[in-house]
C-alpha cells in the first residue's frame, strides 16, 4: 500500500479501471484538479505537482474553502522548484516516463517553464498532454477565464438569474464540466494510442463548455421563434412542473411530465374529477389551466407533512425532490448506501464528500489515497518512475523537493 493509502469501508470489488496509467498534474484550484481527480479515482497512479510552499488552494477561504479537500484524494504531492535547472529537469523527466501530464495554468505559462506539449513530446511520443483553459482556438484565446466569467459571457448566469439579475450557479459547474470534457479527450486519445502508439494534445475550456450547456435553449429559440427567458421565469413545458410548501414548512419539488404520470398524479390524491376531464386529458392543455391546478394541488399539499407527501409521491412514482442543502446528503440514506467516502481533512477531522458518481459492474471507485500533505508520497513515486534514490536524495538536499 502506497503512502497515505487508505482502505475504504466496502472497497471489497472496488472499481479502478485505469490502474497502472501514470499522471503528472500540475493543476490548481478547480478545472485541473478535477481531471486529475476523475484519473486518480479511476485508478491511475497521479501525482500533484505543487510550488515548494504547497499548492495556494490549500489556503483558500471563503467559498473556496472546500476545493482542496475536494478534487485532490487519491493523489500522491510532489513539493517541486520548477524555477529551478534541476527542477525543471525532473519535471521533464517525469512527465517523459508517464502517460498523461495535466496543466491549467494560463496560456503560454508551461511553454516559457519548458513544459510545453510540442517540447516533451520528442521525448515521450506517447504522451497524452491535456490542457484547461479559459478559450480554445480563436480571437480569445490568449484571454484568462475563470468559471464565473464564462457563466457570464457563455449565457449560462442569464438563464440562472432573475431578468435583470444575471446570477451565477450555486457550484463551480463550469469548472467541473470542463475538466470532466478534459478526462473524456483524455480517454478518448487513450483509446487511439492503442492502434497509434501515439499521443496528443487535448484542449477543454471554460467558455466552450458554457455554450455546449446553453444550446438547448439556442436551440430553443430556433425551434419555437422566440428568446427564452430566464430559467427563473421560464414558461413551464409542463402543467405541473412546481415547488411546493408542506404543513411542516418543508418544501418539496414535483413535476408531472407525461399523459399517464397525470393519471397516477390525480389516482393517488384523488382528483377524480381531473382524471376523467377531457380538457386536461392532455399536457398542453393542461399547461393552459395551470391558474386553476396548481392552487388546488397547493391546498392538498398544505395538510401534509414533507415525510408523508414524499412516500406518497414515491408510491405514484412521481419524480419529486426534496429542497435540500449541500450538507443535508451527508445524512441522505440514498448517498449513505455507498455514494459519500470518508475523507480525512487537514485539520485532523473527517467529513464524508461524494463519490466518483459512476458504477462499473454495480462497483464504485473508492479512496485508496487520502488528502496528501504537501509532499506527501512524492518520494514513493518517484522510485515508481524508475528515477534514482541518488538523484531524490540530491535534489531534497538541495532544497529543489521537500520532504513529506
Amino acid at each position: 500500500m502506497t503512502s497515505g493509502a487508505t482502505t475504504p469501508s466496502g472497497s471489497a470489488g472496488q472499481a479502478r479501471p485505469l490502474d497502472g496509467i501514470k499522471v503528472v498534474e500540475f493543476t490548481h484550484m478547480v478545472m485541473g484538479p478535477t481531471v486529475g481527480l476523475i484519473l486518480a479515482d479511476l485508478g491511475a497512479d497521479v501525482i500533484k505537482v505543487e510550488p515548494l510552499t504547497g499548492d495556494n488552494t490549500r489556503r483558500l477561504k471563503g467559498s473556496g474553502g472546500g476545493y482542496f479537500a475536494m478534487y485532490n484524494r487519491n493523489k500522491s504531492s510532489l513539493c517541486l522548484d520548477l524555477k529551478s535547472s534541476e527542477g525543471l529537469a525532473l519535471a521533464q523527466d517525469m512527465v517523459s516516463r508517464c502517460d498523461i501530464m495535466v496543466e491549467n495554468f494560463r496560456p503560454g505559462a508551461m511553454d516559457k517553464l519548458g513544459l510545453g506539449y510540442e517540447q516533451l513530446k520528442s521525448n515521450n511520443p506517447g504522451l497524452i498532454y491535456c490542457s484547461l483553459k479559459g478559450f480554445l482556438s480563436g480571437p480569445y484565446e490568449h484571454r484568462t477565464a475563470l468559471d464565473e466569467v464564462a457563466q457570464m459571457m457563455g449565457g449560462l448566469a442569464y438563464m440562472t438569474g432573475l431578468p435583470d439579475k444575471p446570477m451565477r450557479a450555486g457550484s463551480s459547474v463550469i469548472d467541473i464540466t470542463g475538466g470532466m470534457f478534459g478526462v473524456i479527450g483524455i480517454l478518448a486519445a487513450l483509446q487511439e494510442r492503442h492502434s497509434t502508439g501515439k499521443g496528443r494534445h487535448i484542449t477543454s475550456s471554460l467558455f466552450e463548455t458554457t455554450a455546449f450547456m446553453v444550446g438547448q435553449h439556442i436551440a430553443q429559440q430556433g425551434v419555437l421563434g422566440e428568446e427564452p427567458p430566464p430559467m427563473s421565469v421560464r414558461r413551464s413545458a409542463w402543467s405541473v412542473y412546481d415547488i411546493f410548501t408542506c404543513k411542516d414548512g418543508g418544501r418539496i419539488f414535483v413535476g408531472v411530465v407525461s399523459d399517464s404520470l397525470w393519471q397516477r398524479f390525480c389516482e393517488e390524491f384523488g382528483f377524480d374529477e381531473w382524471a376523467g376531464d377531457e380538457s386536461l386529458a392532455g399536457n398542453n392543455a393542461r399547461v393552459q389551466q395551470r391558474d386553476r391546478i396548481i392552487p388546488i394541488i397547493q391546498a392538498l399539499f398544505d395538510t401534509m407533512d414533507i415525510a408523508e407527501l414524499s412516500a406518497r409521491l414515491d408510491r405514484a412514482g412521481m419524480p419529486f425532490a426534496p429542497i435540500n442543502k449541500p450538507i443535508d446528503l451527508v445524512d441522505d440514506p440514498h448517498m449513505q448506501a455507498g455514494g459519500l467516502l470518508d475523507i480525512e481533512l487537514s485539520n485532523g477531522e473527517t467529513i464524508r464528500l461524494p463519490a466518483l458518481p459512476v458504477e462499473f459492474d454495480g462497483a464504485k471507485a473508492g479512496v485508496y489515497r487520502q488528502l496528501p500533505k504537501p509532499g506527501q508520497g512524492g518520494i514513493e513515486y518517484l522510485e515508481r518512475l524508475g528515477i534514482a534514490s541518488s538523484r531524490v536524495q540530491k535534489l531534497l538536499s538541495d532544497g529543489v523537493i521537500t520532504p513529506e
